[in-house]
């Protein structure tokens, strides 16, 4: 232990609580030979371990960890987290107070390490009615720039993003959901690494950032929850994107049985994607090799695995009990692209992004109005009597669900915190009555929301999407 390194510990030991003190981190120091320094509001035990050779672990070896209590310190976490495999690095985020701040990073020396460090503690109990989170930490470098003008193409983007920013390797564009050839005035652009993307988050974050004249919007893309391989080698669901908006259920389950009649159990169309469900893994991987490229009514659809929510991955603390394992909670993609962390002004649809995971864009919405004209004739209705797709709000979407299953309505009850920062952040509990009393007692999202429609609008989203389908 060099001198340094002894005041990095002593900085932060001298205001804290409790019965964590400087003597146990020096102790945990002593036994395990791991030096520990305090920078830029953490703390890092390790990185590298003594006697390490070589590069640090490549990515996919570090691990996020949520929800720690606020007075717990290393030398209580470092043994929990040394179950799963030896400790490349952890990172604890320090508050000024010296509190932690409810989370840290453990880097393992190889990714079966932070696998099973997932499965084993995740909503692990640290202390007595304190459950931690677990799941993979990624690198992200992928950014979403929107406000883009609509009539711009790929390889226009892709100049101009190169022109602004540093480190471009590739942008992604979709087409408009109702007419192919535009965009849905948002793109992603990945780059070479974080720092890269970091860097050109920082250069058009500030909001005054024009391309074309238009002023864009800035943020990072999520990062795709991997899952297991062995997960993905019995999934047996396609994601097709792309279609029109015309085509039917029944067009694309005919399309995608010509290849072995029978092969498709059912499809479900959402907009202008759906899910294909097939009776066998074997088909869908076939079907999907066949399929990817192909045209469908006009419009070249992309398919993929549909990738399954990874149960050990995906913190549950508000469900009580589990996440059903049918094929209706597929809502990752085997391409990240999918992800859309802002709607734009837009109201979120169904699904949109939902607990940290990736679904399908919020698509576009159909809205037009047509002259009221003296003497049209207005008959009176019930909401009820509408189809789903009448609706765009997810609020609206699981009140009608809820009435069409003869329960009673949903109930909203809101809760709020402060953000570092000061903000008033908000969430959503639901309530469906008419399952109070079974295994999911209540929904609650694990994002906070800014405004009041938002917060309603992703718990209703949530909710919905553990519900299953109509």
């Amino acid at each position: 232990m060099n001198e340094e390194n002894i005041d990095g510990t002593n900085g932060c030991s001298k205001v804290r609580t409790g019965t964590q003190n400087e003597a146990a981190l020096l102790a945990l120091m002593e036994k395990t030979g791991y030096n520990m320094v305090q920078e830029n509001g953490q703390r890092k035990f390790g990185g590298p371990p003594p006697g390490w050779e070589g590069p640090p672990p490549p990515r996919g070896c570090e691990v996020f960890v949520g929800k720690i209590p606020r007075d717990m310190y290393e030398d209580e976490l470092v043994p929990v987290f040394e179950r799963a495999g030896k400790i490349y690095e952890f990172r604890l985020m320090m508050e000024f107070s010296g509190e932690n701040r409810g989370y840290a990073f453990v880097m393992y020396t190889t990714k079966e390490e932070a696998q099973l460090a997932i499965r084993i503690l995740n909503n692990y109990e640290i202390r007595p009615g304190k459950f931690i989170g677990v799941c993979v930490s990624l690198d992200n470098c992928r950014l979403f720039i929107g406000a883009i003008p609509k009539e711009k193409k790929k390889e226009e983007i892709l100049d101009e993003m190169k022109k602004v920013t540093e480190g471009v390797v590739d942008v992604i564009v979709y087409p408009s959901a109702t007419d192919k050839t535009k965009n849905r005035g948002f793109a992603f652009v990945e780059y070479e690494s974080h720092r890269a993307a970091a860097m050109a988050r920082r250069k058009l974050i500030p909001g005054t950032f024009q391309l074309w004249g238009h002023t864009i919007q800035v943020d990072w893309a999520d990062p795709e929850k991997e899952v297991d391989e062995e997960t993905m080698q019995r999934v047996k669901v396609l994601y097709v994107r792309n279609l029109m908006i015309s085509t039917t259920e029944e067009t694309i389950k005919a399309e995608f049985n010509k290849f072995k009649p029978g092969a498709v159990e059912r499809v479900k169309k959402l907009r202008d994607y759906a899910f294909v469900h097939f009776f066998n893994r074997e088909d869908a991987v076939a079907a999907m090799s066949v399929m990817n490229g192909k045209c469908i009514d006009g419009a070249s659809i992309e398919v993929t695995l549909a990738k399954p929510v990874n149960k050990e991955n995906t913190w549950r603390p508000h469900l009580n009990g589990q996440i059903s394992p049918n094929s209706e909670n597929l809502i990752v993609f085997a391409n990240k692209e999918e992800s859309h962390p802002k709607t734009l002004g837009k109201p979120p649809t169904l699904p949109a992004r939902l607990n940290g995971q990736h679904s399908p864009s919020p698509p576009e919405i159909e809205r037009c109005t047509y002259p009221f004209f003296p003497g049209t004739k207005l008959t009176p209705i019930s909401m009820y009597s509408l189809k789903s797709n009448h609706f765009n709000s997810a609020v609206m979407h699981l009140d009608y669900y809820c009435n069409k299953n003869n329960w009673a309505p949903p109930e909203y009850y809101l809760y709020s915190t402060t953000s570092q920062d000061g903000k008033v952040l908000l969430v959503y509990k639901i309530v469906i009555p008419a399952i109070a009393n079974g295994s999911q007692s209540y929904f609650m999202p694990d994002k906070l929301c800014t405004t009041l429609e938002d917060a309603k609008e992703l718990a209703a989203q949530f909710t919905l999407l553990h519900l299953g389908p109509y």
